[in-house]
């Protein structure tokens, strides 16, 4: 969790109970004027309409997020679904702050063959982190230092896709935010991202700033 000014944000895995109990506890006890989510309006309905085939089906990772999420007894997207609860139920704004999500699989489309090939080739040989075994409590969001060795990999290994996916949305949810900021000064505001991105968010927040 971090804070600046009357922003606060909370890194979450989106298949840890760890997280749900953390969005809860907070929403509850300061009931922040406005939620803002690592959702667009199409993932925002998937999640609150429990579709079936949602965006998670055409997501690379979203197989083993769900099968991880079955292990640990948690619907991948939870916490968010959580927060939307929370939100109507104390009458809350929420603001969606990610990319929309048809930009970013156009975007994912036109990665290299290069990259493609080697992502293929890794997944079938089952060996996505071979060089390193990484073990984590899946209910829980993993610390600061093991976030940054796997976005550290992911960087290295596939830098098309880690642009993507990482880069591009954290500079895009961090200028969300710092207008959201600049327009309610006077109002608390919660931010919910994926933890992966929490740390660089806030990064550029402060950079956007002070500018």
């Amino acid at each position: 969790m971090q804070e600046y000014k009357n922003l606060v944000i909370i890194g979450t895995s989106h298949i840890s109970v760890q997280s749900i109990r953390e969005v809860s506890n907070f929403i509850e006890k300061n009931k922040p004027e406005i939620i803002a989510l690592e959702l667009d309006k199409k993932r925002f309905f998937a999640l609150t309409q429990e579709r079936k085939n949602d965006f998670r089906d055409v997501l690379i990772g979203s197989y083993i997020e769900k099968k991880l999420g079955r292990l640990v007894g948690v619907k991948p997207g939870s916490e968010m679904i959580k927060a939307i609860e929370l939100a109507k139920k104390h009458n809350l704004a929420i603001a969606l702050i990610d990319q929309d999500i048809q930009i970013t699989l156009k975007k994912l489309t036109k990665i290299s063959f290069k990259e493609k090939f080697k992502i293929f080739k890794d997944i079938i040989k089952g060996m996505l982190f071979k060089k390193e075994i990484v073990k984590f409590d899946l209910t829980k969001v993993p610390d600061e230092k093991l976030i940054d060795v796997l976005i550290g990999k992911v960087k290295k290994d596939y830098p098309e896709i880690y642009s993507i996916l990482i880069k591009e949305r954290n500079e895009l949810m961090a200028k969300a935010l710092n207008k959201i900021i600049t327009l309610n000064k006077d109002k608390k505001i919660l931010a919910i991202i994926g933890a992966g991105h929490e740390k660089e968010v806030v990064r550029i927040i402060r950079t956007l700033d002070s500018n």
